[in-house]
C-alpha cells in the first residue's frame, strides 16, 4: 500500500535525509506568511522515530530559554525544507524521552566518532 502511495504523490520526497535517533540536526520549515513563504530554522536533538514508510514521523528537542521544546515533524511533508545533519550522536536507545528530565550538562548525548 505505502508503493502505491509513493508512486501516486510525486511530491513526496525519494531521497529523505539520513539521520538516526541521538543526531543533532537543522530543520528548515517552509512558514507561510500572508502570500510569501520564509525558512525558519529549527536545531536540537532527534529524541524518536516514530511510524516507517510514507507516515513516517521524527521529534526534535531543543532548549530556549530555559525551556524545553519539542516539534513533530513529518519526513515527507512540503513543510519540511531541509534537513542538515550538525552532529552524530552516540545512543543506545530508540527513544531518547529520558532526556526530558535532565537538565545542563546531563542532557548530552555523546558524540559518535569515525
Amino acid at each position: 500500500m505505502d508503493a502505491l502511495k509513493l508512486i501516486s504523490d510525486p511530491s513526496l520526497k525519494t531521497d529523505p535525509p539520513k539521520f538516526e535517533v541521538g543526531d543533532t540536526i537543522r530543520v528548515n520549515v517552509r512558514i507561510k506568511e500572508g502570500e510569501k513563504y520564509r525558512l525558519q530554522a529549527f536545531e536540537g536533538l532527534v529524541i524518536a522515530k516514530k511510524h516507517g514508510g510514507i507516515s513516517e514521523t521524527f521529534t526534535v528537542r531543543r532548549i530556549a530559554h530555559g525551556v524545553g521544546i519539542e516539534r513533530v515533524f513529518p519526513l515527507h511533508s512540503p513543510v519540511v525544507d531541509s534537513v542538515e545533519l550538525i552532529r552524530r550522536g552516540k545512543v543506545r536507545r530508540s527513544k531518547l524521552y529520558y532526556v526530558r528530565g535532565k537538565v545542563g550538562k546531563a542532557a548530552k548525548v555523546k558524540e559518535q566518532i569515525g
